[in-house]
């Protein structure tokens, strides 16, 4: 996300004595990564840390003390090269620390703020059955819960969670005095000695009410957790403290820097690509993806919606996974071209738009959007002895992008802009495919990996329009005549998943 990136790296005129910066990091699963962003939105420093991954059966924990080390190492190492590339560069001339970070977790402090235990993650999902007798104790179950925080009651979540400590660790249990739900709001702690979170974030912790930002009392009866352990709820661009004399020791910032509430991953993502209203999509080819948009209401009726609150603008981030995306590119690679993605670009572009009449339902790992169904598998229908792998290599991809299509036709608002990020967007061919399936015009961004940090910083400056300073993508615009050919063949993608589930 944050890694330096040569035609962005800026360098101040000896003379610029005005020059501000700001501290923007993500803390991620595998890294904790900063960037120094000054007010061109030009990235004049970066640094990162890796992380270890706590896995213990079905477990998945990690250590926020390693995560503070990291970032203390992380910041001093930042600073240091901002020191070495920008010979006026000062730390009191950063106007402010900004974050990003992994939602979803149970981050739980004593009263001195420091861990009883290692964090819980949002990928460990011990608490099925503490979700369960939530279910059944609070009154309208699954659905009002859903209807109130806008994400369906899963074991993943940071409240069911909170039950199975307070179930299986009774004096882990005993000792906590403050939760945190974002890997983020654990370095806000150490930094300013503030326990706080972000209505985004916290819009994945089960126990807010997603309509208006604040924790839900009656939630947390229900369950038998205190309220007060939670964290004081904030917008993103919210300044919430400054920067402790002991933490400046440790980090190299300056004591009284601004600290702000920063944003869940997931809502920087959405923010970084410039989706903030209605009708502006961005769609995410990674391993798996997921298609974000910003509407006035959460998706409740949607096969597993994500809704966070923005903060950042009214209304709710909606990110809509689904399963199969860059892993279908992968293993068409795999097979057809054996491994060799040059290879691969250059037998998808010799197949014809329509593969020939070959279609592909893409669903090699199951699928929970557009359907969802975590039996079914993929497909090819249509080969005849004409049939070339190049052809089954393009039907799966076009696959995809008609899984897309379908999904994105079940959203409220009509789409004014569609922005593509993620590996998936390194494939040329597929951007068209997707241009022509959709048909509707296609950016792309080419320095996708310094928007979040751009877009972060542009919170602390107030500048909103500092993303676009600096975004640089390309158009991809559908053709007329493929796109028909695509509707011809969607038409008859609709079929096939109707046929085959029958197969589970």
């Amino acid at each position: 996300m944050l890694a330096k990136n040569d035609s962005f790296f800026f360098s101040a005129t000896m003379n610029d004595m005005t020059t501000e910066y700001v501290a923007a990091f993500d803390a991620g699963t595998t890294a904790l990564k900063g960037a120094l962003v000054n007010g061109q939105g030009c990235i004049v420093a970066s640094a990162s840390s890796e992380l270890d991954l706590i896995i213990n059966g079905d477990y998945r924990e990690q250590s926020p003390d390693q995560w503070w080390q990291a970032f203390c190492s992380a910041s001093r190492h930042m600073i240091e090269q901002a020191r070495q590339s920008e010979s006026e560069f000062n730390v009191t001339r950063i106007r402010g620390i900004i974050f990003s970070g992994q939602m979803q977790d149970v981050i739980a402090l004593n009263g001195e703020l420091n861990p009883v235990r290692n964090a819980i993650l949002y990928s460990d999902g011990r608490a099925e059955e503490q979700a369960k007798q939530l279910a059944e104790t609070y009154q309208g179950g699954a659905e009002r819960f859903l209807n109130t925080v806008g994400n369906r009651l899963e074991g993943c979540l940071p409240l069911p969670k909170l039950m199975w400590l307070r179930e299986h660790e009774p004096e882990t249990y005993a000792r906590i005095r403050h939760v945190l739900i974002s890997s983020k709001d654990y370095l806000i702690a150490q930094l300013t000695g503030e326990c706080v979170g972000d209505v985004a974030a916290c819009s994945t912790a089960g126990a807010m009410n997603i309509r208006n930002g604040q924790w839900n009392a009656e939630l947390c009866e229900v369950a038998g957790i205190d309220m007060t352990i939670l964290p004081h709820l904030h917008n993103p661009q919210d300044n919430i403290g400054t920067v402790t004399e002991s933490a400046a020791q440790r980090t190299g910032f300056s004591a009284g820097t601004a600290v702000y509430a920063g944003i869940g991953d997931a809502g920087a993502t959405t923010l970084a690509s410039g989706v903030s209203h209605p009708g502006q999509y961005n769609i995410n080819i990674g391993t798996s993806g997921w298609i974000a948009t910003v509407s006035p209401e959460p998706f409740t009726d949607k096969p597993g919606a994500a809704n966070l609150a923005f903060g950042v603008e009214e209304g709710f981030v909606n990110a809509v996974p689904f399963l199969n995306a860059g892993d279908v590119h992968k293993w068409v690679t795999g097979v057809f071209s054996d491994g060799d993605y040059v290879e691969a670009h250059r037998l998808i572009e010799t197949s014809k738009p329509g593969s020939n009449g070959v279609l592909c339902l893409p669903y090699l790992v199951g699928e929970r959007f557009p359907v969802m169904n975590p039996n079914i598998r993929g497909a090819y229908v249509g080969l005849d002895p004409d049939t070339a792998k190049a052809d089954m290599m393009r039907a799966a991809l076009e696959g995809v992008a008609f899984s897309i299509r379908q999904g994105m036709e079940s959203f409220d608002a009509k789409p004014t802009e569609i922005s593509l990020i993620g590996g998936g967007a390194r494939e040329n061919a597929w951007c068209q495919i997707l241009a022509d399936v959709l048909e509707h015009p296609i950016e792309v961004f080419a320095n996708a990996d310094i928007l979040p940090a751009v877009a972060m910083a542009s919170l602390v400056f107030n500048v909103p329009d500092l993303l676009q300073s600096v975004c640089e993508c390309t158009v991809y615009q559908p053709n007329p005549d493929t796109a028909r050919t695509y509707a011809d063949a969607y038409r008859r993608f609709l079929s096939l998943y109707p046929m085959l589930r029958t197969m589970d």
